[in-house]
């Protein structure tokens, strides 16, 4: 690796050069779909659900309290995840089906395509739903998602943003449809999908084994705890939980299989000697679904904290102190920051608007939190803004509120009446990121969505 002095630099050097292959870590990237702040047992003890490897990612790298998803669902987090700009900007608040376009243009700079340009092999398998669009095989008469048909083919998919590879499906709703690349190669049951993404991703990193001649990143996205609840039969009963909601015994089974294929990489990575040099972070692109987990208020899909509060563990050693909890805000955004950071690239004025780096979070040497303000957004529309220990809320429909976090987790009690400099202050800071499209420093940037923080406010609510 290089010496921590470059790491802080390189990042503030136009035209900095990444290191040798040797040097630069490797990064994976894994994201469970809809799993909760307060289900994994490293963030809620006694929680009836079982995840003893994110409970060893955490005792052997830092667990963030404070870390949140772009967005309440899926899609818009994941273009998050990718591009480091909120999805509120191009006016991505709800979800795409198989044969919806890509939201990601070609010309748009993404962690991939950073990280390729810098010398890095690159792969995404598992749930893409950013799009893509359909050379053959799309239905004429439209319909609810129906399956494509083998040998269709697709373009402007992964593949067009950076990523070497992909092999994976376009959303849960057609989870037995696989694609390699760009053509749909085979069609599976519901059991039989992650097995076979877990099975392709451990054999990616073995071939990096084999050749080592350059670092890698992978992106898994899996599909566990979403729906279809589909665990293989080797996890059936195994976890002993169930989602409370539906009541669904193999629930708590779905999310060990999630859990055990998080393992499987781990175990990979340390098969082929990657271990040591490779920076491991798992979460989820959003809140539970349909089930709120104390102190949080509500789940997935909504503006409070239950909707895009997440669990966030990252593993590097020598690097991130084992066991280090860290109570700083942080968003999935600040990937590709992050990553810039590490091989020493400057983003262009155009990307990564909203991304920050987390290098001095992840190293335990910063001085202050890495995010001045956090912009937060819910299925509906509604917007939020994070400012230290202060969260005001912009409702779609023009209700405004404002908690105080660190008093009231809960978001019971709206003090925006109370405290009418702080939501003024917050209001005039979320206008400010909207004009100048982007919430880190840098040259204006216009958005592809006109955004608008909706009607005069409304009286403050009491206690509900």
């Amino acid at each position: 690796m290089k010496k921590l002095a470059l790491l802080f630099f390189a990042g503030f050097l136009a035209g900095a050069t990444a290191a040798s292959p040797a040097e630069d870590p490797n990064i994976v990237f894994v994201l469970f779909d809809d799993l909760g702040w307060g289900q994994p047992p490293c963030y809620a003890p006694g929680t009836e659900f079982k995840m003893p490897n994110l409970d060893r990612l955490a005792r052997e790298g830092m667990r963030f309290t404070d870390a949140h998803s772009a967005a309440a669902v899926c899609t818009p987090t994941r273009y998050g995840v990718l591009t480091g700009r909120y999805p509120s900007r191009i006016g991505q608040f709800g979800v795409l089906t198989t044969y919806s376009p890509p939201i990601i243009p070609k010309t748009r700079l993404t962690v991939a395509s950073l990280l390729k340009q810098n010398g890095y092999a690159t792969a995404c398998i598992g749930k893409w739903h950013l799009g893509m669009n359909w050379v053959d095989g799309k239905p004429a008469g439209g319909g609810k998602d129906p399956q494509p048909p083998l040998g269709a083919r697709t373009t402007d998919g992964p593949n067009a943003v950076g990523f070497d590879y992909f092999h994976g499906f376009t959303h849960a709703r057609n989870i037995g449809t696989v694609i390699e690349n760009d053509r749909v190669i085979a069609h599976v049951g519901e059991t039989e999908n992650q097995p076979l993404m877990i099975a392709k991703a451990v054999e990616w990193i073995d071939e990096r084994g084999r050749e080592k001649d350059r670092p890698f990143f992978l992106y898994f996205p899996m599909c566990p705890p979403h729906t279809p609840v589909a665990p293989s039969d080797e996890f059936i009963g195994k976890s002993g939980a169930r989602d409370a909601v539906k009541n669904d015994p193999k629930y708590g089974d779905w999310i060990l299989q999630g859990d055990a294929m998080l393992g499987q990489l781990l175990d990979a990575l340390e098969r082929n000697g990657f271990a040591d040099n490779t920076l491991v972070i798992a979460t989820s692109d959003n809140g539970a679904e349909g089930r709120s987990y104390a102190p949080l208020r509500e789940s997935k899909r909504s503006i409070y904290e239950g909707g895009h509060r997440v669990p966030f563990v990252a593993r590097w050693p020598a690097k991130v102190k084992a066991g280090a909890v860290n109570g700083h805000t942080v968003c999935l955004n600040d990937l590709i920051a992050t990553a810039a950071e590490i091989v020493g690239a400057t983003l262009p004025a155009n990307a990564g608007e909203d991304s920050v780096s987390l290098v001095g979070e992840l190293l335990g040497t910063a001085a202050k939190p890495a995010r001045d303000t956090t912009v937060h957004q819910s299925m509906a529309g509604d917007l939020a803004i994070r400012r230290g220990v202060w969260k005001q809320i912009f409702k779609r429909d023009g209700g405004r509120e404002l908690y105080r976090l660190d008093q009231d987790l809960s978001e019971n009690d709206d003090v925006s009446g109370a405290n009418p400099d702080i939501a003024k202050e917050l209001t005039a800071e979320m206008q400010s990121q909207i004009d100048l499209g982007r919430g880190t420093p840098g040259e204006p940037q216009a958005n592809d969505h006109e955004l608008s923080l909706g009607a005069k406010p409304r009286k403050a609510k009491k206690k509900r």
